[in-house]
């Protein structure tokens, strides 16, 4: 297969990318049915693109380089379950996940069996759990959950957990560590029963060095509080796709939870690590939050290039890193609740397509995976984007909001309006900022003199031409927050089958850890 460079797609944006393309308030004013063509809705989402700085020429040939690049054939093999990992022969099904439990799925009927049951004894576990019936060595009802696990174990239930924090059960509390340094587990611990506790541990292999730490020292602190070692396994739940590596370390089959070698970290908050988030929001919830993602997973599977959500959001993505030679990605939500959503989608994107390589082993020959970073957007307007404004830098931009609010609080309609408001306008002075001259004019309409204002507007006009996407959800829901993580998926893999390289692998992370295994044992 050619690389990248070498399809004529992609040499006709390059060309496109020499040229001079408008200003996007040009783009705004002149292009009449640019904000019809460009906002696209499914699963509960609108994203609205008009704000991309892509002319319908642009948007022509990304779509035949979507073409030209065998998505659609990359993303079939997705579906079906072939070894699209191929460094690690394995095939990537994090979709059979949230698959339709009436329908066998394209990966066949052995793979939906095996998940429909794991997913029944999650569902299963976490509602004895919430009803009182799962009980520690005194005969207590557990009241407190502490999931350990690091990366995908640790960032997907606890992003998720904190977006869908209006449905927590009122009784039991669930707690996340995933840092080794000891305060991390103490500032938990430190305030819980250990009678009514119960320890979590999520890891793929279980022999995650941070993650069996603290769970080590956590076991230390249920015996130090009078959990006798026979009575161990009571406080105790194992999640992993190593039963055999869980049982050598004391976890009870029956409380050992299974998900498999074709789920990646990143992609894995849809299986048994899920269950942290199944307890707090119940199980009815973590259903229909699979439910989500399965609506956007047959939007991205069956719609067309030029109406696909995924599609479009990534093939903008492709503009701004390889053509405009942008290298970040700002994610801004303006929903307090997705606080953690940007780190979420941060490891989701860099690890996934951090790559320096194809998927035929020859040197990458094109940029892969931008820069994630960024937060709650409303913080970030009194921080970091005066930098986006008026800095050196030009940084796409991901607005995230949320359209109607269901928070119980008298004024919470007041409070909807300001976000959305601010949401609002950010995304448009960034586009269309303010020119020199129509800075000078506005400052001497405002009363300063002629002189005054020409010394005052170079420090007060904006560029603006900042690239965005607005993302609306109607509701902040389980199914809502499910299709939006799936939207952020498909988006990654539809780039990476662009840049022609595995997003399922990531031989980066395993350096580090084989080099401080390796430092753990040498002498002195």
């Amino acid at each position: 297969m050619s690389a990248p460079t070498q399809l004529s797609a992609w040499k006709q944006l390059e060309s496109l990318a020499r040229a001079t393309q408008p200003h996007l308030r040009d783009l705004l004013a002149t292009d009449t049915g640019r904000a019809a063509r460009m906002t696209l809705r499914a699963a509960g989402i609108t994203l609205d693109a008009s704000r991309q700085r892509v002319s319908p020429a642009i948007e022509q040939a990304l779509l035949a380089l979507a073409e030209q690049s065998g998505l659609t054939a990359q993303r079939e093999a997705m579906f079906r379950g072939d070894r699209i990992n191929t460094t690690e022969d394995r095939p990537v099904l994090h979709v059979a996940l949230r698959g339709d439990p009436l329908h066998t799925g394209p990966w066949g009927a052995a793979v939906q069996a095996e998940v429909q049951r794991e997913l029944q004894r999650v569902c299963d576990f976490a509602e004895a759990l919430r009803a009182g019936t799962v009980r520690g060595h005194s005969g207590q009802a557990i009241t407190d959950v502490v999931n350990i696990g690091i990366g995908g174990s640790d960032l997907g239930p606890r992003m998720a957990a904190d977006a869908l924090a209006h449905l927590a059960h009122p009784g039991v509390r669930v707690h996340y560590v995933s840092n080794p340094d000891a305060w991390a587990l103490w500032s938990v611990l430190r305030g819980l029963d250990a009678q009514r506790t119960l320890l979590v541990v999520s890891s793929k292999t279980f022999t995650t060095q941070e993650t069996l730490t603290n769970a080590a020292s956590a076991q230390r602190w249920l015996s130090d509080n009078g959990c006798p070692a026979d009575a161990l396994a009571k406080h105790l739940v194992a999640i992993t796709a190593s039963t055999a590596q869980a049982a050598k370390l004391g976890y009870p089959a029956e409380r050992t939870f299974l998900f498999w070698d074709w789920v990646g970290g990143r992609y894995s908050v849809w299986s048994a690590l899920g269950l942290p988030l199944a307890i707090a929001i119940g199980a009815e919830q973590f259903r229909a939050f699979l439910a989500g993602a399965r609506e956007m997973d047959a939007h991205f599977r069956d719609m067309p290039l030029a109406q696909n959500l995924p599609v479009q959001m990534a093939l903008n993505g492709v503009w701004n890193r390889n053509f405009l030679r942008l290298p970040t990605q700002l994610i801004v939500p303006y929903a307090s609740r997705l606080v953690r959503f940007t780190p979420f989608v941060q490891q989701m994107d860099m690890e996934s397509n951090g790559k320096h390589t194809h998927t035929d082993g020859t040197p990458a020959t094109v940029d892969t995976g931008p820069i994630v970073w960024g937060g709650l957007g409303i913080d970030g307007q009194h921080a970091y984007f005066q930098l986006i404004h008026q800095g050196r830098h030009t940084v796409p931009v991901d607005f995230i909001g949320v359209e109607n609010e269901d928070t119980p609080l008298p004024l919470a309609a007041t409070h909807h309006a300001v976000v959305s408001l601010n949401l609002r306008a950010q995304a448009e002075a960034m586009a269309r900022g303010r020119s020199l001259q129509d800075t000078q004019a506005l400052l001497q309409k405002d009363g300063l003199d002629e002189a005054q204002a020409r010394s005052m507007a170079p420090h007060r006009s904006f560029d603006g031409n900042i690239p965005s996407h607005v993302l609306w959800l109607d509701r902040l829901d389980p199914m809502r927050l499910g299709a939006l993580i799936a939207l952020y998926e498909h988006k990654v893999f539809t780039q990476a089958a662009i840049w022609r390289i595995n997003a399922y692998d990531q031989w980066g992370v395993e350096l580090g850890k084989t080099m401080a295994k390796a430092m753990e044992k040498a002498p002195g």
